[in-house]
């Protein structure tokens, strides 16, 4: 699928799978939503992450998404700086924020149902995450 920025505009049903490499594991249940602001969307995410043995904890993060040519997305933490691109022709991408690196990798193929899937690793981090959107139905 090609990427088109406005068609992540509005709400979705966020639900992340994490699993480090000790194997412990963790889960965040939550709300994504994309907002128009001028200049592309900004996207905020709220929810509960829940780790075995621990209480939940609220989460919270946003980014800017902005459209570029040939159908691609520049994804900017929410103070401009530049995190990832996502190109419909290449659907992966490294963002190196030493030490760390994050290697993300989006599939649209059973859009409107979406999924981002990380692979973080430096000193102190080493976990996959599997983050799978889609639009809210009722009772959600």
């Amino acid at each position: 699928m090609a990427v088109n920025l406005l068609d992540f505009e509005g709400a979705w049903v966020l639900e992340k799978r994490i699993i480090h490499g000790d194997g412990q594991r963790a889960a965040f249940r939550g709300s994504a939503r994309f907002i128009p602001d001028g200049k592309g969307l900004r996207y905020e995410e709220r929810g509960l992450i829940r780790l075995n043995g621990h209480r939940p904890v609220s989460a919270q993060r946003s980014y800017l998404w902005r459209e570029e040519e040939a159908g691609r997305v520049a994804v900017h933490f929410d103070d401009g700086r530049p995190f990832h691109v996502i190109d419909p022709s290449l659907p992966d991408d490294t963002h190196h924020c030493a030490p760390d690196t994050y290697e993300v990798s989006y599939n649209f193929d059973i859009w409107p149902e979406w999924m981002a899937t990380w692979q973080v690793r430096g000193p102190a981090k080493d976990y996959r995450m599997v983050a799978t959107y889609r639009r809210p139905v009722p009772g959600d």
